[in-house]
């Protein structure tokens, strides 16, 4: 047989009165009661007539900063390990340039990538950035993967983003210490600036890359102290 049902209802609980139970008057009051927030401002957007325009702290799809018809990157692959997902591979080459290297093909599978701005944290030159747009459709996953000529953008179409990285990524140029300009040899995101140099008597900057590095492990350098090792040992014959 069935259980027999049990009312648990509370003695404090209020009784539904004769027009609640009716429920069509609470349902009329709750259509009048958005009928007349509709008469209020439109938060939403015509999409896609009406697009929306993302602040400078958005992060939309990842792309590479072209400076002077030529790519920023150094091609240290460093975005490439930091990436989670392993959305990033790329191919480096040798260049005569004061960077030395740039990479030959670059390719991100959009599909893969979670926009989590990994490659922007640790890039060192600032060489890929987070862009503004959001709005990404593909017929294939083969459209998905970008390579340099879809992820090459002009450092002028950047430049919000590149300002709100230098005011709130490194905030302590000038802050914390007194930062010299001319000290910034180590980096090549002011590309001009080392051309500067090399037009005004530092040659050395444009043949970096073919500078001779023996000198420094050839020769009796004298490290500061006398180095006790001891005798290496033979591995026996197998």
């Amino acid at each position: 047989m069935p259980g027999t049902p049990v009312n648990k209802s509370d003695d404090n609980e209020r009784n539904l009165n004769f027009w609640e139970r009716l429920y069509f008057p609470e349902l009329f009051k709750g259509l009048g009661y958005s009928f007349g927030r509709m008469r209020e401002e439109y938060y939403t957007q015509e999409y896609p007539e009406e697009q929306w325009y993302p602040p400078d702290s958005y992060r939309g799809r990842p792309v590479l900063v072209e400076e002077d018809g030529r790519p920023r990157c150094v091609s240290c692959n460093l975005c490439a390990l930091a990436c989670p997902p392993m959305a990033i591979s790329m191919q480096s080459k040798e260049v005569g340039n004061v960077k030395e290297r740039e990479p030959d093909w670059f390719e991100i599978n959009m599909l893969r990538c979670i926009y989590c701005g990994f490659c922007e944290e640790v890039c060192p030159e600032e060489a890929i950035v987070m862009s503004k747009e959001y709005d990404l459709t593909f017929q294939s996953r083969d459209e998905a993967v970008f390579g340099l000529e879809r992820l090459l953008q002009p450092k002028e179409q950047l430049q919000d983003r590149l300002e709100y990285l230098d005011q709130y990524k490194d905030p302590q140029f000038g802050q914390q210490w007194d930062f010299q300009h001319d000290n910034n040899l180590h980096s090549v995101k002011d590309q001009r600036f080392l051309d500067w140099l090399a037009d005004e008597g530092m040659d050395d900057l444009e043949s970096t890359h073919l500078r001779d590095d023996a000198m420094a492990t050839g020769g009796t350098q004298d490290w500061g102290a006398d180095r006790n090792e001891p005798a290496p040992s033979h591995h026996a014959a197998e």
